[in-house]
């Protein structure tokens, strides 16, 4: 199917300074992830960023890229503006590819945009958790979903609780019990796209601070598409900027 991929790309960063253009293998990060997009088959891509440093380096690497307001409060708005500003078609699918993903599976990107359609508006993705330590984290999020695919909720806390085997013990996984990661990766299509900056915040996404949360609370549909592997994991720290540089300088 058709779709384009808009990367967000803030340059500003709590953990990491300037992290987009943080150098990698010779390529600021952000133009590595827009090269790792175009990858997926989008017949389009962009970046879509508040500031003109991160401007300059995707000329100078020659990746279409689009100045927008500094004050959006999420990424979505962001590339909502963005998609806004191309004239697209209604039924046109937009992903919104992370800045700070130089290692995304272009795959990926493709499979979740595949799920999005008339019916289900957005689409993301998850994988199965095996660690223990990862199923009671709350920084990795976890989501649960209906017999058709589609997300019944996201949170922070390990869901599906299992009752019974948690009685038991919190040390391994009940037999037959595989929780899911949720995928930090989001495909719209352009209509709804277009409402989404207009949706109310509600109130489970400021308890779990969780933005998809908004979606669901107004009755929309998310398809969430199950990959067996954990994905390449995003740069949010100094040491994930070695870890991928390491794996640059490796496949030389």
């Amino acid at each position: 199917m058709s779709f384009i991929a808009i990367i967000p790309a803030r340059l500003a960063s709590s953990r990491l300074a300037n992290k987009p253009l943080a150098d990698i293998g010779g390529k600021p990060m952000v133009v590595r992830t827009a090269e790792q997009a175009l990858l997926s088959g989008a017949s389009a891509i962009m970046v879509a960023t508040d500031h003109a440093d991160i401007v300059a380096a995707c000329n100078a690497h020659g990746v279409p890229v689009c100045m927008t307001r500094a004050d959006h409060p999420s990424g979505t708005d962001r590339i909502a503006e963005v998609a806004a500003s191309m004239n697209l078609a209604d039924d046109a699918v937009v992903v919104n590819v992370q800045g700070d993903e130089p290692l995304i599976d272009p795959a990926l990107i493709a499979a979740t945009a595949a799920l999005v359609n008339a019916d289900v508006p957005m689409a993301t993705a998850a994988h199965p958790i095996h660690a223990v330590e990862d199923g009671f984290n709350p920084n990795v999020v976890k989501v649960v979903l209906d017999k058709h695919g589609r997300a019944l909720y996201f949170s922070r806390a390990t869901i599906p609780w299992h009752r019974d085997g948690f009685a038991i013990s919190r040390e391994q996984f009940p037999p037959a019990y595989t929780p899911l990661r949720h995928i930090g990766l989001y495909a719209y299509r352009n209509d709804f796209l277009k409402k989404y900056p207009q949706l109310a915040v509600s109130p489970l996404e400021q308890i779990e601070a969780l933005e998809q949360l908004r979606v669901l609370w107004h009755g929309y549909a998310i398809a969430v598409h199950v990959t067996a592997s954990s994905p390449a994991l995003g740069v949010d720290t100094a040491e994930d900027l070695e870890r991928v540089r390491q794996f640059f300088i490796n496949k030389k």
